[in-house]
């Protein structure tokens, strides 16, 4: 009988197969998808296939038992071993589901489960009766590596997903097992102090029958609910995979740099028959050149575990088909199956981008439009008046003398149009110079000193102690503070006071401020000004404080106005500081 490792009535052989295969798929259900979210509800999916396992192992041990010539041992001792061996598979599959483990979790895994199986084998044969116990330790260690392999191989069957990975791993996992009892029942030998009679024999079976009756009803209720949750899950996966492939935007996962799946949105988009066709290709292949650079970024920041941009960013794709694709894209990265992936959701903004090509072109047709509208209308007067002048002087009537002097204010104001649209032209090269702009500001008073009388205006000059440096251009920043000034003082018909702050702001730089006392302006004819032939004079143009806001935009300055009705207009003038360097 000891020179067989295989030995014993061959149907309670293939009964115990069986049972401890059914165990183990059962159990394999449900470890196989726990939810991270619900913690209590994966907790149960796991205490739960320990349970299954330890149960289905244990009648695998007694049917075996029954098989062979080896006496059948039954007690409650088995329960405190059991509910040992349950705790120890349960530590077994929270090392396979660590992720962190990745080098060792199969070994270790492993190592938990041949450790309790063996344990559940050889300690269940102990009684207190034993007055002779002896271990073959070859054969040990023998039944140890072979559970140990079986382990192993379920394990990672189980975590690879290949074909019939289930099927494969439960096997691996029952014949493994079965050779590990028949092994260690010749690796340990017993000799009993009692004999089994009749009476301990049919004690022992309606133990037996109680405690097999229980497991197989604890098997059934596990394997129900596990039905129950694998039928939940397989239609809340229907319902992802409805909602990905009735999308409207591409949704595709990208492992590798090639593509792993791609939905019906994304086939249409790249003009794909089906998947086989993109399935697998490298990424880059349909990508335009430029962004190649931009799109490797990409994907690097998503393996080295940085979070996906808030905003999506612009790529342009060929389809297969050599179609241009203007497209967005976001991404989500993630893990499957041990690897990293990359979920990406892309929409064609195509028809997008066509429609804000029209409206940029609409919009620069219209501002053409009112731009030469309102030069035309700006020079037309003054042309019409020479127009006339000049018939008057072929026909001889009139003083000459007085038309010339006439004629010349009419084209000295043409030439005042043409320059400040010139100004409005394409950058032109000057040279930038550090100025405290307190002298540029008093210079400026001095020059239109004489027209603020003129008008019964005082102009009260304020400025902060200390030189206020910009890096300007002189003339120009000159020219800002002519128009602003001017325009203060011809807003006061029955005169009035201007008055000019200057203050060097640690936020904002040097802030100039110039008040007026005049009538005031709406929101509505506020929000206007700095606009193109926009004017509430009579004779005005509208371009000065056009062009006052290109020069302060030009020195990365900032110009706003704040007005009331009845109190006047204030213009705040926001320069960056720049202290003159130190001579060397």
């Amino acid at each position: 009988m000891n020179d067989l490792i295989i030995d014993g009535n061959p149907f309670y052989l293939i009964l115990s197969l069986f049972i401890i295969c059914f165990a183990s798929y059962t159990m394999l259900n449900m470890i196989e998808k726990p939810l991270p979210r619900e913690q209590a509800h994966g907790f149960n999916r796991i205490i739960g296939g320990a349970s299954v396992y330890g149960l289905g192992l244990w009648t695998m041990h007694l049917v075996l038992l029954l098989a062979s010539d080896y006496r059948l041992v039954m007690n409650w001792s088995m329960l405190p071993i059991t509910v040992v061996f349950v705790v120890i598979v349960y530590s077994s599959f929270i090392v396979l589901k660590k992720q962190a483990f990745t080098s060792g979790r199969f070994l270790f895994s492993a190592l938990l489960m041949a450790l309790g199986a063996n344990m559940l084998h050889y300690m269940s044969k102990l009684t207190e009766s034993v007055i002779v116990l002896k271990m073959d330790w070859l054969l040990f260690w023998l039944s140890f590596g072979v559970s140990f392999v079986g382990a192993f191989l379920a394990f990672y069957w189980l975590e690879t997903k290949t074909t019939r990975y289930k099927l494969k791993s439960c096997i691996s996992l029952g014949l493994s097992n079965m050779v590990t009892h028949l092994i260690g029942m010749h690796a340990l030998q017993i000799d009993y102090g009692d004999v089994l009679t009749t009476d301990l024999l049919n004690k022992y079976l309606l133990m037996l029958a109680f405690l097999l009756g229980l497991s197989n009803l604890i098997i059934l209720s596990f394997s129900l609910s596990t039905w129950l949750a694998s039928n939940k899950y397989s239609q809340m996966n229907e319902c992802y995979k409805l909602l990905v492939e009735n999308s409207m935007d591409t949704i595709a996962i990208i492992s590798d740099d090639k593509w792993g799946f791609m939905n019906r949105a994304g086939l249409r988009l790249f003009e794909v028959q089906s998947g086989d066709g993109i399935i697998g290709s490298n990424v880059y292949n349909l990508l335009a050149e430029p962004y190649h650079s931009e799109m490797a970024a990409w994907l690097a920041a998503g393996r080295a575990g940085e979070e996906a941009p808030n905003k999506p960013i612009e790529l342009q794709w060929m389809s297969m088909q050599g179609t241009l694709l203007h497209t967005e894209m976001v991404r989500a990265s993630s893990t499957f199956s041990g690897k990293q992936i990359e979920q990406v959701i892309i929409r064609d903004i195509s028809e997008r981008k066509k429609n804000e090509e029209l409206l940029i072109n609409s919009e620069k047709l219209y501002v053409a439009g009112q731009l030469a509208a309102g030069i035309a209308h700006e020079i037309r007067n003054p042309l019409t008046s020479l127009k006339g002048f000049l018939q008057l002087i072929t026909s001889g009537r009139g003083n000459i003398n007085n038309f010339y002097e006439i004629m010349k204010t009419e084209l000295i104001r043409i030439e005042s149009i043409v320059s400040e649209l010139l100004m409005l032209s394409k950058p032109q090269v000057y040279e930038f110079a550090h100025k405290d702009s307190r002298q540029m500001m008093a210079d400026t008073v001095n020059l239109l000193e004489t027209q603020a009388i003129l008008h019964n205006v005082i102009i009260k000059f304020h400025s902060d102690y200390r030189p206020l440096w910009v890096f300007c251009v002189e003339d120009q920043l000159k020219q800002v503070f002519i128009n602003v000034l001017k325009n203060a003082i011809e807003a006061m018909h029955n005169g009035g006071v201007v008055t000019i702050n200057m203050s060097l702001d640690s936020d904002l730089g040097v802030e100039i401020r110039i008040k007026d006392e005049g009538t005031g302006m709406p929101a509505e004819q506020l929000s206007k000004i700095g606009q193109p032939f926009y004017t509430t004079k009579d004779k005005g143009t509208g371009l000065g404080l056009m062009v006052t806001y290109k020069i302060i935009t030009n020195h990365q300055g900032h110009i706003s106005a704040e007005s009331e009705l009845g109190i006047g207009t204030t213009f705040i003038i926001q320069l960056p500081y720049k202290e003159q360097p130190s001579p060397t």
